[in-house]
């Protein structure tokens, strides 16, 4: 995606310290975007996740949830547009937590760059 610089998965928005997938306690697995904003939009960034991103029927708490971690109030309302414009004219109500974002961990090696890793391990090999 041109102007994103780098996408980091990890864990964030929990209390526990150095959190890994067997140990993920409260924590939520996430990925950070570093992004130049002058070749990209943080809401364009948004459109992309909202594309990709497959809504859940309930709310949840924990790894799995639905959230959106923002480091400005800028990025909290254009989040908070964006959640509302995913709700409007649909039959079911949207759970997307939007939360300031709070000490992030590095996920494990495993984890980084996964649908590409899946790919090539899939691809036939001559």
């Amino acid at each position: 995606m041109g102007g994103v610089a780098d996408c980091v998965v990890g864990y964030t928005g929990g209390k526990e310290e150095n959190p890994t997938y067997q140990n993920i306690m409260d924590t939520t697995e996430a990925f950070t975007v570093e992004f130049d904003p002058s070749i990209i939009s943080y809401e364009k960034i948004l459109d992309e996740w909202a594309d990709q991103h497959t809504l859940p029927n309930y709310p949840s708490k924990g790894q799995y949830r639905s959230a959106i971690f923002y480091s400005s109030e800028e990025q909290r309302y254009a989040a908070l547009k964006k959640i509302e414009e995913l709700g409007k004219g649909g039959s079911r109500k949207v759970f997307v937590d939007l939360e300031p974002v709070s000490t992030f961990y590095r996920g494990e090696e495993y984890h980084q760059n996964f649908l590409e890793k899946q790919v090539s391990a899939r691809a036939p090999q001559f």
